[in-house]
């Protein structure tokens, strides 16, 4: 069965965003290394637009084309528009919400995005089908509470930035998440990020 992994730049305070979405220095290791970063073609998905310093770059080629399928919330999907109708990862995108996309789907008619209205676990049983025998990813903040809360995670990746927000969106949202034990950390030194990944004790 597909692993469900969430996973996002963090800073070392625990937030991935500030109030306003906006994520300020935290994705400024995706554009300090000496060459763009490719990745495999996609009909859905441009390719490159990335700059990591090497470490980083040698996590990404290894962590995005395993991703098969993304799960995240309508918050997510509308401050991007659905980036366009190219997943940022995975080959497809399972949207949790409550409300209809709108004309979306008919301005987009071949995006790989589908719109959950049956909650969290119909999303990731969907999710997982889809996947197949890849990775599925999960948006950090409060959809990650709700799957850590109701036992649906199995790895959390966070890369961690070397800044101090202060206030914003946490990792794991407004959920108070029960105590999880995790295995020993694997960690990856990056330029202006440290990757940290975690599996969660069963």
């Amino acid at each position: 069965m597909s692993r469900v992994i969430v996973g996002a730049t963090v800073s070392a305070d625990g937030f991935i965003a500030d109030r306003n979405d906006g994520v300020g220095p935290l994705f400024d290791w995706y554009f300090n290394g000496p060459q763009e970063l490719t990745v495999a073609p996609h009909r859905y998905r441009p390719k490159g637009g990335y700059r990591p310093a090497p470490a980083s770059a040698d996590l990404l080629r290894d962590t995005w084309p395993a991703i098969g399928a993304a799960i995240i919330g309508r918050r997510l999907f509308d401050l991007t528009d659905g980036w366009g109708g190219r997943p940022a990862v995975g080959d497809h995108v399972f949207v949790l919400t409550h409300r209809s996309p709108g004309d979306w789907p008919s301005r987009y008619p071949e995006a790989p995005f589908h719109f959950v209205t049956g909650g969290l676990e119909e999303a990731v049983a969907r999710a997982r089908r889809a996947a197949g025998d890849r990775t599925v990813s999960l948006a950090a903040g409060d959809l990650a509470g709700q799957a850590v809360c109701a036992g649906l995670v199995d790895q959390v990746d966070m890369y961690v930035a070397p800044v101090l927000l202060g206030d914003g969106i946490r990792f794991f949202g407004a959920h108070k998440v029960p105590t999880t034990m995790m295995e020993n950390p694997r960690i990856v030194a990056g330029d202006r990020v440290t990757h940290i990944s975690y599996d969660l004790r069963a």
